[in-house]
């Protein structure tokens, strides 16, 4: 039985690993037959580089995917062009409709991608913003405190001074 799986790659809490297809008892990082692409879970969102129309072609021979990547194909839409190709295969549809269903439907996912995307970019803004209002905040916190310090320091200093100056000019008016 052949297999589309994923081989492990990458160094120690920082895998990648390559789309691959290879016989199914073959070990996990060991021979394959052919390699379809790359997929980078560490990287946000997942960074995924796959040829789109080998993977259709060994889904058609029928190659069985692993439950992840499963969901990686699913993703890209390889089920979908297959899918699609089958319809082509039977008859049901000509190839310019499955061509045309499918650039609609990658047009929306990119849509979504891009939505999330932003979405991503103004949590992180958010978060920069709240972080630098809470550092504002704490400064001028600190320097309240380094200025009623002072203040009370020097407040005992000038209430002498402002006696004395008092004095005389209660003399002179005398």
């Amino acid at each position: 039985m052949v297999r589309i799986r994923l081989a492990r790659r990458g160094r120690k809490k920082a895998a990648m690993y390559d789309i691959v297809v290879a016989d199914a008892k073959a070990p996990r990082d060991g021979r394959f037959i052919e390699k379809l692409g790359t997929y980078n879970p560490t990287s946000n969102p997942t960074k995924i580089v796959l040829n789109v129309d080998k993977a259709v072609k060994w889904l058609l021979n029928g190659a069985q995917p692993t439950d992840t990547t499963r969901s990686i194909l699913s993703h890209e839409g390889v089920l979908m062009r297959k899918h699609l190709q089958v319809g082509v295969i039977k008859g049901a549809i000509t190839q310019e409709v499955a061509d045309e269903r499918f650039e609609a439907w990658k047009q929306e996912k990119l849509g979504r991608v891009e939505t999330k995307k932003g979405g991503l970019d103004k949590k992180q803004a958010d978060a920069k913003l709240a972080q630098l209002e809470a550092e504002r905040k704490v400064n001028e916190a600190r320097a309240a405190a380094i200025a009623k310090k002072y203040v009370v320091e020097e407040a005992p200093a000038a209430e002498p001074a402002a006696e004395e100056a008092a004095a005389p000019a209660e003399e002179a008016a005398e």
